[in-house]
């Protein structure tokens, strides 16, 4: 789970470029606004608990797939998606994790390149998950720093997400960073939807996404990943 010193969340930063394209993302470079992302919720323990990572619904045949920082989907007990969760209101529902994919590198190791995870949730009241709120298209093969991203999370002393459009760079072969301020914990699993509605990178991978508030991180997503994703998909 990404790990930082407790902040106060900056609504208003640096703007170091001016409007972007269709093609960078939604907004104003590095600047974290509180966001509105119905595709986008929070994970909760069933025990009972606060909420403690971030994950967005992708496009899938079954219409039941989230995906999420690996890391988010370890350790026992039941988890529950609540998409478009906000000030500890869950408006599309509370919706059961079912089953949970991870990556033989994460299973196997802990590799920080492998921190991707899909979960299926259960229908609720006859209806999948992305007939409600909708899915992004989950994309790999994309070249770092294309174009730019935007960011959506619930960092964990918040109860509305905050969004943050960066142009990732590089950091290795195997993972990508972002410089938005204000994705302290919680923040791991989050989205980062490219300007055509692609989910190109999930926070997470080196450091579990980060040890400041101010860069986070991902993991490239190639070949690893679209297996995944296919497997989690096509499941019976």
């Amino acid at each position: 789970m990404k790990r930082v010193l407790s902040v106060a969340v900056v609504l208003v930063g640096l703007i170091t470029a001016s409007t972007a394209t269709a093609d960078d993302g939604a907004g104003p470079f590095h600047v974290t606004v509180t966001a509105r992302d119905a595709r986008v919720g929070v994970l909760l323990r069933a025990a009972g608990g606060g909420h403690f990572c971030t994950a967005s619904v992708v496009d899938a045949p079954h219409r039941d797939l989230i995906v999420t920082a690996a890391h988010c989907l370890g350790g026992g007990g039941g988890l529950v998606f609540v998409p478009g969760y906000r000030d500890g209101r869950a408006p599309y529902g509370e919706w059961r994790v079912q089953r949970r994919f991870l990556t033989r590198g994460w299973d196997e190791g802990r590799h920080e390149d492998s921190d991707v995870g899909f979960a299926v949730l259960a229908p609720r009241g006859g209806r999948e998950v992305q007939d409600v709120v909708g899915g992004n298209r989950f994309v790999t093969g994309t070249a770092t720093g294309a174009t730019g991203v935007t960011v959506t999370g619930y960092p964990d002393a918040r109860e509305r997400p905050v969004s943050c459009t960066d142009r990732p760079s590089a950091l290795g072969r195997t993972q990508q960073r972002v410089a938005c301020p204000g994705f302290s914990g919680g923040t791991s699993g989050s989205p980062w939807v490219n300007g055509d509605g692609e989910v190109v990178g999930v926070l997470g991978g080196h450091d579990q996404g980060g040890t400041t508030p101010g860069v986070s991180y991902s993991v490239v997503l190639g070949t690893e990943a679209r297996r995944q994703y296919r497997r989690a998909a096509a499941h019976p």
